[in-house]
């Protein structure tokens, strides 16, 4: 079974016509391989692929400049992580006139690209950003399945949970004795995983860096250093703390999140979904899943979502900035989905413009004027007024 994901596709596609590099980033067996393929299936003129892991195409770069320049048409460098000195010799190409060859490159952590590619690129270069499968692309009925193995396509399409399971344990594993190092954390493999598991635990709350750093015995600056790595490696999420002068006490650490529902329940041992419904994260597990639908399908950008919590207990789980709108999000795992008073008190503290509470039940409608019930199932649908 394969899933086409047609609107990356067309996306990536439509800013190959007017960039002349294009970074496509994302988790490592996301999908972007696959997806560059079909990019390069899909064109007419001359194609040229070239996998920076494999020895032989590594070889032919030992002169980037010389290599390069003799190609015209989609030229795609994958895995350009391993070679960050190509981002300069990029720049030369794409501004040598009638400019013969467009690049698609891809990289699986972000940092150091996204450092090199806004400098170096500066105005010649659009990022795309591929996450796991989202509601509209594993189907209406699949929700379920999506909320258990997460959105990783060997994941999600497994034949079996066990398998699907068997494959998240082994893609942690790779990460952690693989990626983690290169990434320039400087734990092993097994105090890495006690490492993230401790931050699975933080799923959904405020992250506390000291706390960590007497566990492991290193400083709490460090620990937001390998945070904020692992959020580079696209497998954890931060939400800043939103703050302005409103007269109330707020929270100020990060909210942080496993990226993916199925690597958040591979490291809590959440094998069925039975166990997950009697789990003491079950809240949290959905809240994370819904959240990060929202981000993918409004393409959110980092710097334009928070959360907001007041030291007196009010609270909003996700606040994006939208085309000059303030909207704000709360997820509940309930069929019986109300206003509650610190909604109230986020709609007016934080001048909201509407107010969207997703729920698990069946259907979706208006609470009041600025607050709507939506249900998780037509969250799509609904997002896509919003960004209309």
């Amino acid at each position: 079974m394969k899933i086409a994901r047609t609107w990356h596709v067309h996306r990536l596609r439509d800013l190959l016509r007017r960039y002349p590099v294009v970074a496509l980033l994302g988790a490592r067996q996301v999908g972007k391989t696959w997806l560059a393929r079909q990019i390069v299936a899909a064109e007419k003129g001359p194609t040229h692929y070239f996998d920076l892991e494999d020895p032989a195409d590594h070889q032919l770069f030992v002169e980037p400049a010389l290599a390069l320049r003799q190609f015209e048409g989609l030229v795609v460098l994958d895995e350009i992580q391993r070679f960050p000195g190509l981002f300069p010799v990029l720049r030369v190409l794409a501004d040598r006139p009638g400019s013969p060859a467009r690049f698609l490159v891809l990289g699986s952590a972000s940092p150091e690209l996204l450092r090199h590619g806004a400098e170096t690129l500066a105005g010649r270069i659009a990022f795309h950003e591929l996450p796991g499968f989202d509601f509209q692309e594993a189907g209406e009925g699949s929700l379920q399945r999506l909320w258990l193995r997460g959105g990783f396509p060997m994941s999600f399409l497994s034949r079996t949970d066990t398998q699907s399971l068997e494959w998240r344990k082994f893609f942690v594993r790779t990460f952690l004795e693989r990626d983690v190092p290169a990434l320039g954390i400087a734990l092993p493999p097994e105090a890495m995983w006690r490492f993230w598991t401790m931050l699975a635990h933080y799923h959904g709350q405020t992250f506390n860096a000291s706390e960590l750093a007497r566990s492991f015995g290193i400083s709490h600056t460090t620990v937001q250093r390998y945070l904020d790595i692992l959020t580079g490696a696209f497998v954890i999420t931060q939400l800043r703390p939103w703050a302005e002068n409103v007269g109330k006490r707020v929270v100020k650490a990060p909210k942080i999140y496993v990226t993916d529902s199925g690597l958040f329940h591979a490291l809590m041992d959440v094998r069925s979904l039975d166990a997950l419904r009697v789990h003491p994260k079950l809240g949290a597990s959905w809240e994370g899943l819904l959240l990060h639908q929202v981000l993918q399908q409004l393409s959110i950008r980092r710097e334009e979502r928070f959360f907001w919590a007041t030291h007196g207990g009010a609270e909003l789980d996700l606040l994006v900035l939208q085309q000059g709108h303030r909207v704000g999000f709360e997820f509940k795992r309930t069929e019986l989905p109300r206003v509650t008073a610190s909604m109230r008190i986020a709609l007016e503290t934080l001048r909201l413009d509407r107010l969207l509470l997703v729920h698990a039940g069946s259907r979706s409608f208006d609470l009041e004027p600025a607050v709507r019930a939506v249900a998780a199932s037509s969250l799509v649908r609904e997002l896509r007024q919003i960004a209309s």
